[in-house]
């Protein structure tokens, strides 16, 4: 009985971070549309550029606010693994940072700047925001 129980707690878990993945991937295409309505024509890639300050801001923040343990292991993992997880990608800033460096080497070189520094200047807003 114990296998049929571990197998049901791992598929629920799978099954949160998946439609956890699902309402991330959402919400960074919504982020998308609404950036290219205010920013349409900048060679900026504004839209990865917000997604991943505010990815950086909430991951710090649900790591250190006490809401952390009021949330069971497989929603809180729903949370940071599923929907930050998806909202926020690396690949695509590497991406575009190539994309950018081949047309634009300052614009590349600030981009890539902006966002690990800005990432890290996030991540401390939440963390203290969280304390």
């Amino acid at each position: 009985m114990s296998g049929v129980s571990n197998r049901m707690k791992t598929f629920k878990l799978y099954l949160l971070i998946g439609i956890g993945g699902a309402l991330g991937s959402l919400a960074r295409y919504s982020v998308s549309i609404i950036t290219f309505d205010f920013f349409q024509g900048s060679v900026f890639p504004i839209d990865t550029f917000i997604t991943n300050l505010c990815g950086c801001f909430f991951l710090s923040f649900l790591l250190y606010h006490y809401i952390k343990e009021k949330l069971s292991d497989d929603y809180f993992q729903a949370l940071t693994v599923g929907i930050l997880g998806s909202f926020t990608t690396f690949s695509t800033v590497m991406v575009e940072t190539i994309t950018l460096w081949s047309h634009h080497l300052l614009l590349a070189t600030l981009y890539i700047g902006l966002s690990i520094l800005g990432g890290l200047l996030f991540c401390y807003i939440g963390y203290k925001l969280a304390m």
